[in-house]
């Protein structure tokens, strides 16, 4: 998704400055931002406004890595919290049994050495 510019807007339902105070913080790996948040973050705005929460990616300096800082109500903040990071798990364990599929198909083919 590339570089993840600062929130400059704050949705009406995030309350000024409490909300703002004590966010989640979390960390997904850069490769499922697009599975979670679709291309360029275009359902970033859709997310925020059913979970009631704002927020915010921070790519880390490893790259393998973006965290993800959620701001709002304590029960808005966990909710968005486990929400994504269920979403995470399914699209990384999904990821990884295309990955055995794969390797499955090829094996069951019977490749010669030299293609492998």
């Amino acid at each position: 998704m590339g570089a993840v510019a600062e929130r400059r807007d704050i949705p009406p339902w995030v309350k000024v400055p409490e909300d703002l105070k004590d966010p989640e913080v979390f960390q997904v790996q850069t490769r499922l931002l697009e599975a979670l948040f679709g291309p360029s973050g275009c359902r970033i705005p859709y997310i925020e406004q059913v979970s009631k929460a704002m927020l915010e990616l921070k790519t880390l300096e490893s790259s393998e890595f973006t965290e993800i800082v959620v701001y709002g109500s304590y029960l808005s903040k966990l909710r968005t919290r486990w929400m994504l990071q269920s979403l995470a798990e399914w699209h990384r364990q999904r990821q990884e049994r295309g990955m055995l599929k794969l390797e499955e198909a090829m094996n069951a083919l019977e490749l010669s050495p030299w293609m492998k």
